[in-house]
């Protein structure tokens, strides 16, 4: 009786045998990049410039509020309505408290996206059109990311917290925000 197998010594048998070992050693490295999730996959941004806090702005600060269901949650903003203090915005900073934050006046509602260059704190971004209506929140975006953020309809400014603020509040498209850029000033 003759065997149909190829014997141990063929080329078939060592490239079957190739193969198979190529899969046994792959195979647990593909199933541990499955299962990383999107924090474990993405490695650290790096600033393009190093932390600077000589550059980071200071700007008059008003009161802000956001009318949230049955809840109003106070904040001090600080303003940047010139193309010059919005684009440097949050830029070199190392902290910002939960109550604080700066909003982004564009004066018009237009098509607007954020980055978080040389930004080295989380931030998360709402997006508000001229009636105050939030329309678009980002939740804690990655700081030194270049990766453009925002919604498809246009807004008239932008306010930025700290991250994890609008989530730890509830903040949601449809809140209210008042401030004196929406013809609507919050009591402090």
């Amino acid at each position: 009786m003759t065997s149909r197998l190829p014997a141990l010594n063929s080329p078939v048998f060592r490239r079957v045998f190739l193969i198979v070992g190529l899969m046994l050693v792959l195979a647990p490295a593909a199933c541990v990049s499955l299962r990383k999730g999107p924090s474990d996959s993405v490695q650290a941004l790096q600033p393009h410039e190093p932390f600077d806090a000589r550059k980071a702005q200071s700007l008059a600060t008003s009161p802000l509020t956001i009318q949230s269901g049955s809840h109003v949650h106070h904040f001090t903003v600080e303003v940047a309505s010139t193309e010059k203090e919005r684009e440097i915005g949050l830029m070199h900073r190392n902290a910002l408290a939960s109550d604080h934050g700066m909003i982004f006046d564009f004066h018009d509602e237009q098509s607007v996206q954020f980055w978080m260059r040389n930004t080295f704190i989380p931030l998360d971004m709402v997006f508000i059109r001229s009636s105050g209506e939030i329309v678009f929140v980002a939740h804690n975006a990655t700081p030194h990311s270049d990766a453009p953020v925002g919604p498809a309809q246009p807004v008239q400014a932008v306010l930025e917290l700290a991250g994890g603020t609008a989530e730890q509040l509830g903040i949601k498209p449809g809140d209210i925000v008042q401030h004196a850029i929406f013809g609507k000033p919050a009591q402090p």
